[in-house]
C-alpha cells in the first residue's frame, strides 16, 4: 500500500509505504510529522475534509492555490487510529473501562451465528408485532393511558397527567353558570386556543381600559363573566382531558362494555372524582399496566430474557397472557388478539428444546470468552508489573470490562483517576486491540504508542499486541506503528526477530525542509556503537571524521589507553609538548614513549596518520568549515562542528544535545548506523550552521 501525503501542517511531501498484512513501523524523531500522518490517514479512510491541516505558511499566502490532500493506491474502507483523543474519548468510563464492552469481547461472529438461530426461533413471537399496525396501536394507546396516572402510597398521584385532567370534573360538557354564552368556542376543536386567547387578553388589558381589547366595545357591564373564564378554565387541565378521553375512544372495545360505560361516566362527572371513582381508575391502571408490560416484553423478546436457572418451556409459558385476571380488558376484541399471541407461544414451546439448547451453546460459549479475556488481560498486567486486574462482570449482555485493584475487593469506578499516566495508556492500547479484533479495520494505526514506557513495559505490550495467535492480537493485521523510540525495532527486527516470525517491516522517516524521505532499516542497519566505528574506519571518508569515530571506538570500549590519550589530545588542539595524561592525577604531560606508542596504534588504522599534520588541519578554520559543508548527514557534521574552538551554541538544550552527540553519554548498545540514517534534527544542524555563520565562516 502506498501513501501519498501533500500540504498537510509542515509536510510538504511524505510518500508512505505500507506492508499487507504487517507490522509497520516508521521511525522518526520528534517534530517529524508523525501525528500528522496518523491525523491525516485517518481523515482520508473516513472521508472527512482535511482542510484542518493546511500548514500554516500556506494560510495567508497560497499563490498555486495548493490544498491538503491524501492519495492511495488501495482502497481504505475502514481505519482505527490509537492517539490521545482514543484514549480520552472510550476508554475509562463511570461504569466500564471501555465503551461497549459486550460488543467488543462478547459479540464474536460465532456468537451473532448462534444470535441468529436464537433469534430465528423467537422471533416466530416477535414477528406477530412486525407490520401489526392494529397491534402497534393497542400497545401504544395502553401505554399513553397507563402512563397518565402514577400510583401513589393513598392511590393516584394528584399531580399525574391524569388526575389533573379529571380532577374538576368535565367543564366541555358542563359548562358553569354564567358562561353558556361561550359554548360554541368551549366545545369547538379549538377550545384550548380559545381559552388561552381570552384569558390572555383579559389579565394583560383589562386595567388599561374598558373596552374589549380585541374589538374595543365597551365590557363595563361584562367584566364579570369574562373573567370567570380565567376562573373555570384552565387551558392545561382541559388539554390533559381531552388527552384522557381520547386515548379511552381510541381503545373503545378493547374495554369491556362495563369498563367502558365506567371510564365514560367519570369523564363526563360535573364535578370533582369521589374516593369510589379513584379506587376504580387505579384498578384500571394497575391492569393496563400488567398488560402493557407484557406486550412490550414480548415484542422485544430476545434470547437473554431466558434465565440461566429455569427451562426455556417453563418460561415461554409464563410469557402466555390470562385474560381471566384482566377483567377489565377481558372484552372479545383483546381476547382475539391475546389468542394470537399465545398460540404463537405455543408453537415456539414446541421448539423449546432446541432453543435451550441453542442458549446453552451461546452462554458456554460467553463463558469461555469471558474467562479467556480475563486470564490475557490479568496475565499482561501482572508480567508488565501493573497492580491492577479486570474482571468482565454483568449477566449476559449487560457484562461490562470492570477494574480491581489487586489489594482491594470493589470495582475502581472509571479508573483514570486512580491510574498514573502510563498505566492509563497501557490499558487502553490492550482495550484498543481488542475493539480491533472485534471491528477488523482495514487499517490500523498506533501514534506513538509506547515511547513513555520503560523496557519492560514496551515489550510486554508488544508481546500483547503482536505474539500470540492471530485471532487474538494484532498478529496479521496492516498495522502502521509511528514512534520516536528506536527501541522497539531493536526488538522487533534484530534482538528477537524470530519471536515476531519476521512480520515487522521498519522503516526511518527523514524529515527535510518539508519532505519525508522513507528509508528501510535492515537487521543489519542495526549495530552496536563498537561495530559502527569499525566500519566507519573502512570507508573513503575524511581522516578526521575517522580520528573522531576511533576515539569514540576507544570510549565506547572504555580503553582510556595510550591510544584514546593521544586521540583526545589532537583534537583538543595540543601538540605533541602539551599532550596531557588524563589518567594520571593532575594530568601531567604524557610520557613521550608512551605518546609514540598512540601514534603507532592509531597509524595501524589510518595509514597516513601524522599527528602534527592533522593538528595543523584541525588547527585551519576555514578547512573545518569545507569538511562541515561537504559531510553527508546531521551527524557528521555536529561531529566536525565540536572541532571548532570557542563557538558553542547559546541555547543549552541545543549545547547538550551536541554534546551528547560527540561523547558517549547515552546507551550505545545497539542503534541504527547514523552514517546512513541521518538522525539528527533539522533545527539543530541549522543552529549549528547559524552559529559558523555569526563566527565568520
Amino acid at each position: 500500500m502506498n501513501i501519498l501525503i501533500e500540504n498537510c501542517n509542515s509536510i510538504d511531501t511524505a510518500q508512505i509505504t505500507l506492508t499487507d498484512k504487517k507490522l509497520n513501523i516508521k521511525f522518526a524523531p520528534n517534530g517529524t510529522g508523525k501525528s500528522t500522518i496518523a491525523k491525516a490517514v485517518t481523515l482520508h479512510a473516513q472521508n472527512c475534509s482535511l482542510d484542518g491541516l493546511i500548514p500554516f505558511k500556506l494560510r495567508k499566502n497560497n499563490p498555486n492555490n495548493k490544498t491538503p490532500n491524501v492519495t492511495s493506491n488501495t482502497v481504505i474502507n475502514s481505519i482505527m487510529c490509537f492517539n490521545e483523543e482514543y484514549v480520552r474519548q472510550f476508554t475509562f468510563q463511570s461504569n466500564e473501562l471501555i465503551s461497549n464492552s459486550f460488543d467488543i469481547f462478547i459479540r464474536t461472529d460465532a456468537y451473532n451465528s448462534v444470535e441468529g438461530d436464537i433469534s430465528t426461533i423467537v422471533g416466530e413471537i416477535n414477528d406477530l408485532f412486525d407490520g401489526n399496525e392494529e397491534l402497534e396501536a393497542f400497545i401504544a394507546n395502553l401505554k399513553e393511558l397507563g402512563d397518565a396516572f402514577t400510583l401513589s402510597k393513598t392511590g393516584l398521584s394528584q399531580k399525574s397527567a391524569g388526575m389533573k385532567g379529571l380532577s374538576q370534573g368535565n367543564k366541555l360538557e358542563h359548562i358553569p353558570e354564567g358562561l353558556e354564552a361561550y359554548r360554541p368556542f368551549i366545545n369547538s376543536s379549538s377550545n384550548i386556543a380559545w381559552i388561552d386567547w381570552q384569558i390572555k387578553g383579559y389579565q394583560q388589558f383589562s386595567e388599561l381600559s374598558e373596552c374589549c381589547p380585541y374589538c374595543s366595545f365597551d365590557t363595563t357591564d361584562k367584566k364579570e363573566k369574562i373573567s370567570k373564564v380565567a376562573e373555570e378554565y384552565d387551558k392545561n387541565v382541559i388539554k390533559n382531558l381531552i388527552k384522557i378521553i381520547d386515548v379511552i375512544d381510541k381503545l373503545g372495545n378493547y374495554f369491556t362494555e362495563a369498563s367502558r360505560q365506567k371510564l365514560k361516566d367519570i369523564t363526563l362527572l360535573p364535578n370533582t372524582l369521589e374516593p369510589e371513582h379513584i379506587d376504580y381508575l387505579k384498578q384500571i391502571k394497575t391492569q393496563i399496566d400488567r398488560l402493557s408490560d407484557r406486550l412490550s416484553k414480548l415484542k422485544a423478546l430476545k434470547g437473554f430474557d431466558f434465565k440461566r436457572d429455569k427451562l426455556v418451556r417453563d418460561q415461554l409459558n409464563e410469557y402466555k397472557i390470562d385474560l381471566a385476571f384482566l377483567t377489565e380488558l377481558n372484552s372479545d376484541t383483546t381476547k382475539q388478539e391475546i389468542d394470537s399471541i399465545n398460540h404463537s407461544i405455543d408453537e415456539v414451546v414446541v421448539k423449546a428444546g432446541l432453543l435451550q439448547g441453542k442458549l446453552n451453546q451461546q452462554r458456554t460459549a460467553m463463558q469461555k470468552l469471558v474467562e479467556k479475556y480475563q486470564t490475557e488481560i490479568n496475565s499482561f498486567l501482572s508480567y508488565a508489573g501493573y497492580k491492577y486486574k479486570v474482571q468482565i462482570s454483568g449477566e449476559d449482555d449487560q457484562s461490562q470490562l470492570k477494574l480491581q485493584h489487586i489489594d482491594h475487593d470493589d470495582f475502581v469506578s472509571g479508573g483514570d483517576q486512580h491510574l498514573s499516566f502510563g498505566e492509563r495508556n497501557a490499558f487502553a492500547i490492550v482495550l484498543f486491540m481488542y475493539e480491533c479484533l472485534s471491528k477488523k479495520p482495514d487499517l490500523i494505526i498506533l501514534d506513538d504508542p509506547i515511547s513513555s514506557f520503560d523496557k519492560n513495559k514496551k515489550y510486554a505490550i508488544l508481546e500483547m499486541l503482536f505474539r500470540r495467535k492471530s485471532s487474538n492480537c494484532l498478529k496479521g493485521k496492516t498495522v502502521l506503528m509511528l514512534t520516536h523510540d528506536v527501541e522497539p525495532i531493536i526488538d522487533t527486527v534484530k534482538a528477537v526477530q524470530k519471536q515476531f516470525d519476521s512480520q515487522v517491516f521498519a522503516s526511518y522517516l527523514r524529515f527535510d525542509t518539508g519532505l519525508i524521505v522513507e528509508m528501510s532499516i535492515d537487521k543489519s542497519d542495526i549495530k552496536t556503537f563498537s561495530q559502527i566505528c569499525m566500519d566507519y574506519l573502512a570507508t573513503d571518508a575524511h581522516t578526521i571524521l575517522k580520528l573522531i569515530y576511533l576515539r569514540r571506538y576507544f570510549e565506547i570500549v572504555d580503553d582510556m589507553g595510550d591510544t584514546y590519550q593521544v586521540l583526545s589530545n589532537l583534537l583538543h588542539l595540543r601538540s605533541q609538548n602539551e599532550a596531557i595524561d588524563t589518567r594520571e592525577e593532575g594530568h601531567p604531560i604524557i610520557d613521550s614513549n608512551k605518546l609514540e606508542e598512540g601514534i603507532v596504534q592509531i597509524t595501524s588504522s589510518i595509514a597516513d596518520f601524522s599527528y602534527d599534520d592533522f593538528l595543523e588541519r584541525l588547527k585551519d578554520k576555514r578547512s573545518l568549515k569545507d569538511i562541515y559543508d561537504n559531510c553527508s548527514n546531521g551527524y557528521e557534521k555536529l561531529q566536525i562542528f565540536r572541532l571548532f574552538d570557542g563557538i558553542e551554541v547559546e541555547n543549552s538544550v541545543l549545547q547538550k544535545f551536541i554534546n551528547e552527540t560527540y561523547h558517549i553519554e547515552n546507551e550505545y548498545i545497539c542503534q541504527l548506523d547514523p552514517t546512513k540514517f541521518d538522525l539528527i534534527p533539522e533545527y539543530v544542524v541549522k543552529a549549528c550552521d547559524n552559529c559558523l555563520i555569526e563566527a565568520g565562516f
